[in-house]
């Protein structure tokens, strides 16, 4: 819709220029509009005395003295160009713009091109149309050789700073038609543009790409086309992936960790012989087998499964191969995959969390009441503002952590070992009893006695 109403726009605008221009010519044609002029010039005196006949040897006085007067008399003037002519050769111009403008269009449409393709070349016409309308009204007004000449010195120097890369394009071009390079179907790398790409054309100014990996992460063809502009190719590195397009290969490799404990010389066959089966032709286009290459790391050992593959077909061999690979492994005890000890963030996260839980639990089942009057406390707080403050805190919320204690077998008691503040604020609000977690002494102390100031189990906490 959008394609029919631009070319009925300028099948509309080129009707109205070519009446316009008609309309125009026709009344030029008539005197009273011929009166009027724009610019006259003199016709030389010598091409009127040039054009009369030579006077006879014998000629009388009288008609030499009218040949000299119609020599010395004003030559009449002659008209470049009237107003109506001017103005229809103007709407003329714009006339035959719309009309070759709308040739285009119907031409690129036969093409299945879209309509943005001619409007871009019509804006070429209208320029074109707008310098050609600006020289007539020049010569109409007779400037044309002051004002053309300014003109001309004024773009030659514009010309010369605004085709420096134009030019330079050209020659890259020229030079990459006869030293070939890259040619059309090559795979290319810019590593300083950090592009890669097929070719498919090289133009005067431009190299068309077709732009491989970029939106994905893989090295396959996109259709996304860019292009490099011809002058760049000169300060660029230029890597050629198919150097020989017949036989366009390159050495790539797919990457297996596996465990320590895995049979190594069955996993390296397992490898080798899925390369081997998806790759025959190119072996024995090549010449080249796989073969296995390895480094350990951390959780394993990485075998690096090395073969010759296809250059634009890398993507789809490399998964043939893995998928391949994976499957085998499956199938087999002796091998496995490696992996790190936590999955992910997520994964180690909630087993830490399982492990608090755990370790919360079994406090949990130690937790006790024990009579106030069994605790032995060896790090009295001296704080009393603080041991107030905190009887306050816990009359109101209760008391919200229990206190940590040692059992000592010995002399029956339980010495506090985390909570000494709390128990002294649980003894100011007169309890009989206080939650504590109960833990038993160490074995060496268990046989020797734990002293009785309880000095080496007991430590200042709140």
């Amino acid at each position: 819709m959008q394609g029919n109403g631009y070319t009925a726009r300028t099948l509309l605008w080129s009707v109205i220029w070519v009446a316009a221009a008609g309309a125009c010519l026709w009344l030029d044609r008539f005197p009273s509009f011929q009166s009027v002029e724009l610019a006259t010039v003199s016709a030389p005196a010598a091409a009127d005395t040039k054009a009369a006949p030579a006077p006879e040897k014998a000629a009388q006085p009288e008609e030499k003295g009218k040949a000299s007067e119609r020599a010395s008399a004003p030559v009449p003037t002659t008209t470049r160009m009237r107003p109506l002519q001017l103005l229809g050769i103007a709407l003329a111009i714009l006339a035959l713009c719309q009309i070759i403008s709308l040739i285009t269009m119907v031409h690129l449409r036969r093409q299945e091109k879209p309509v943005a393709e001619a409007a871009m070349v019509a804006r070429i016409y209208k320029l074109g149309a707008v310098v050609a309308i600006a020289v007539c009204t020049m010569y109409g007004f007779g400037a044309l050789n002051t004002v053309g000449g300014a003109l001309a010195a004024f773009g030659g120097m514009c010309a010369g700073f605004s085709l420096q890369a134009p030019v330079s394009g050209f020659a890259a071009w020229v030079l990459v038609s006869l030293k070939r390079p890259f040619r059309p179907g090559d795979r290319v790398q810019f590593p300083n543009l950090a592009l890669t790409g097929d070719v498919k054309d090289i133009g005067v100014m431009y190299t068309v790409l077709d732009q491989v990996g970029g939106s994905i992460g893989s090295e396959e063809a996109v259709g996304r086309y860019i292009l490099v502009p011809n002058a760049m190719l000169f300060s660029q590195v230029a890597i050629n992936y198919t150097v020989i397009q017949s036989a366009a290969y390159m050495l790539d490799e797919v990457v297996v960790r596996i465990t320590f404990d895995s049979d190594w010389d069955r996993a390296e066959k397992i490898l080798v012989g899925a390369a081997e089966e998806l790759t025959k032709d190119i072996i024995a286009a090549t010449g080249m087998k796989p073969y296995i290459r390895s480094d350990m790391y951390d959780y394993g050992v990485y075998l690096r499964l090395r073969y010759q593959t296809r250059v634009k077909d890398r993507a789809e061999v490399a998964y043939v191969i893995s998928k391949k690979i994976f499957e085998d492994i499956q199938h087999e005890p002796s091998v496995d995959l490696a992996i790190p000890y936590i999955y992910s963030y997520r994964t180690g996260m909630r087993s830490a969390a399982s492990r608090l839980e755990d370790a919360q639990d079994r406090e949990a089942a130690n937790i006790r009441d024990i009579d106030i009057s069994m605790l032995r406390n060896a790090h009295p707080p001296t704080e009393t503002d603080v041991i107030a403050q905190l009887a306050q805190s816990i009359a109101t919320q209760g008391l919200l952590q229990p206190i940590v204690v040692i059992r000592n077998p010995v002399e029956n008691v339980y010495d506090i070992a985390a909570g000494h503040q709390r128990f002294e604020a649980c003894k100011k609000l007169n309890w009989k009893t206080i939650p504590a977690i109960v833990r038993e002494a160490p074995a060496a102390e268990n046989g020797k006695g734990v002293p009785s100031n309880g000095k080496s189990v007991a430590a200042k906490t709140v």
